[in-house]
């Protein structure tokens, strides 16, 4: 392990260049830039020139950084503290925990270090090993309880090869840097483990086994569990315009989705809406569980006023913390906000190394970054034949809401859905903004795939009568079109939107989507002996608000099947809707 030294050389935002004045150095591993007053301010290498040269992306503020001023080099990549500890935190994207800087200073300082998990709680340790076990590199040692999980204590996973186990601590309270057992290799090299160990957040963990995603995760937004759905292990595309709802779409996913762990990257999210986040989540409370909805969250927070390198770090931070839950055998997801301010700091960074631009001056390697990203998501059979997932969810933001862009386009390359958000619908007070035609998934949905098939082609049939509409007006198109375009519509207006505001229409379960959808069906299927388009459109104007007024049912509530009878009378006596109403 190197321990080099060199000095600043020049100063390019928080792109600096260092020579190199002793030891060697090595791409990718840390350094820390030591300023006039003693504040260390931490960055990572990221090109080594000949002669010496060194480039340093500096994570913090570089004001007051001055030529000359000493760079040592720690000889280590950047990389996460994995351990217990890490659910119910927030932290930046270098794994500081913000409320506890908060305590240190309210205004963050430059330079501020504190550890990243807390290590002077003791966990309750019980052994799962004996002495002579042999173990390898992921093997569980034991495990203590964090929040709402059984936490598995590994051998880190750069172990490499077999050993023994030549200690074992007794089953009770350690802090994380207590050893709990020591190992030791055929060679009679031994080493001391603990409970808590460090890997590099741009190294993907090695899967065990991978399994391809095949099991929808309910997310209890129909419009997703029926026609674009997310499987465990996979991976979703949510591009838009600002304001088209991208942010309360990752807020009701984070809450109802059915991910055991849910990790939010803040990875360049405004300001506001992060702070919103902060705020909003210690007091929310998990329906699934009736605790809070922290005990299985993790927050990273690098706003887009934060330092352009945080926010790459941050993504990866985040990732890595996700791969290590999906080895605890559990389903985490991963929600990603957004990704384009990630490659926008990819961009500026390029951009100071002078690097040859690709389209829109993002790096040429930017697709390749990207693809890289979302491979880490996935379903890992462990060896003790549990299965754990990462999905990943990312939003792009793209300039005018243009798909176009390089991001958008490298995003839909390597991921399995694609829910891309509409200005016009968004406009129209429609949530969630989802366009229900150019959105697509590869993966199963709650409902059959013909069924599934059965509702999209209603959809494009309802959106081709309607421009025939705008085009030739109503008195252009025939009573049997308009009758499709009403069903189109409504089932649009009843199943496709959601309020997310509302505790029973925010969050629809499996049971629920299967008896919305079926009596759907029942509407759509049905004949309409009503003659002339203002009768048509009554009839439907009164089908919908009784299907609205069951939507706000609880489902095991008597009001909810009497509504839902009222609503099959309704469809029997076509014609007859306002009369029975």
């Amino acid at each position: 392990m190197s321990k080099a030294k060199g000095r600043v050389i020049s100063v390019n935002e928080s792109l600096v260049g260092a020579k190199n004045t002793e030891g060697a150095v090595i791409n990718g591993e840390v350094a820390y830039i030591i300023l006039e007053d003693g504040k260390r301010l931490k960055s990572e290498v990221i090109d080594v020139k000949q002669g010496g040269v060194v480039y340093l992306q500096v994570f913090e503020d570089t004001g007051w950084m001055k030529i000359g001023d000493l760079v040592e080099f720690t000889g280590l990549p950047l990389a996460v503290k994995l351990g217990p500890g890490i659910l119910g935190s927030v932290t930046d994207g270098l794994q500081n925990p913000l409320y506890e800087l908060a305590k240190i200073e309210w205004f963050l300082e430059r330079g501020l270090e504190v550890s990243p998990l807390d290590n002077t709680q003791k966990w309750h340790f019980t052994p799962t090993v004996q002495k002579d076990d042999v173990v390898t590199g992921s093997s569980v040692l034991g495990h203590v309880p964090e929040k709402l999980f059984q936490h598995k204590i590994f051998v880190p996973f750069s172990v490499q090869g077999e050993y023994t186990i030549e200690s074992i601590a007794q089953e009770g309270g350690y802090t994380i840097d207590e050893t709990i057992a020591v190992i030791k290799d055929g060679s009679g090299n031994t080493q001391e483990l603990q409970m808590a160990f460090d890997w590099p957040v741009k190294k993907p963990m090695p899967f065990h086994e991978r399994s391809v995603p095949e099991k929808p995760m309910p997310t209890g937004i129909r419009i997703l569990d029926a026609l674009f759905p997310i499987a465990f292990g996979g991976t979703a595309c949510n591009p838009g315009p600002f304001g088209a709802g991208k942010t309360v779409l990752q807020h009701s996913l984070a809450r109802h989705s059915q991910a055991d762990v849910v990790i939010i990257a803040a990875c360049g999210e405004r300001a506001g809406e992060a702070v919103e986040v902060f705020k909003d989540f210690p007091e929310l409370i998990d329906p699934r569980t009736g605790k809070s909805l922290m005990d299985r969250t993790f927050i990273v927070g690098n706003t887009s006023s934060m330092p352009v390198a945080a926010r790459e770090a941050s993504v990866y931070m985040a990732t890595t913390v996700g791969e290590y839950y999906r080895k605890q055998g559990l389903n985490v997801l991963i929600l990603a906000d957004s990704t384009s301010r990630w490659a926008q700091a990819l961009r500026e960074t390029s951009g100071r190394k002078e690097e040859i631009p690709g389209p829109e001056a993002f790096p040429m390697y930017i697709s390749t970054l990207i693809s890289a990203f979302y491979d880490r998501a996935g379903i890992e059979k462990l060896p003790d034949e549990s299965t754990g997932s990462l999905s990943i969810i990312g939003t792009v933001s793209p300039a005018g809401g243009n798909f176009d862009e390089p991001v958008t386009q490298a995003t839909l390359l390597s991921t399995g859905a694609f829910w891309g958000l509409s200005r016009a619908l968004s406009d129209a007070r429609k949530y969630p903004a989802i366009d229900r035609i150019d959105s697509t998934s590869k993966y199963p949905s709650l409902l059959q795939k013909e069924e599934v098939l059965y509702l999209l082609e209603l959809l494009r049939d309802g959106k081709t009568i309607a421009s025939n509409i705008l085009l030739m007006g109503e008195k252009g198109i025939t009573d049997e079109s308009y009758i499709r375009y009403q069903k189109s519509e409504l089932l649009d207006s009843v199943f496709l939107q959601q309020n997310s505001f509302d505790e029973v229409d925010g969050v629809t379960n499996p049971e629920r989507l299967r008896l919305m959808f079926n009596m759907v069906k029942e509407i759509i299927d049905a004949p309409v002996t009503i003659q002339g388009k203002e009768g048509i459109r009554s009839h439907f104007n009164f089908m919908r608000q009784a299907f609205l007024d069951w939507n706000y049912t609880q489902l095991k509530d008597e009001k909810f099947e009497k509504q839902k009878s009222k609503l099959l009378k309704l469809v029997k006596q076509m014609g007859y809707a306002e009369e029975n109403v």
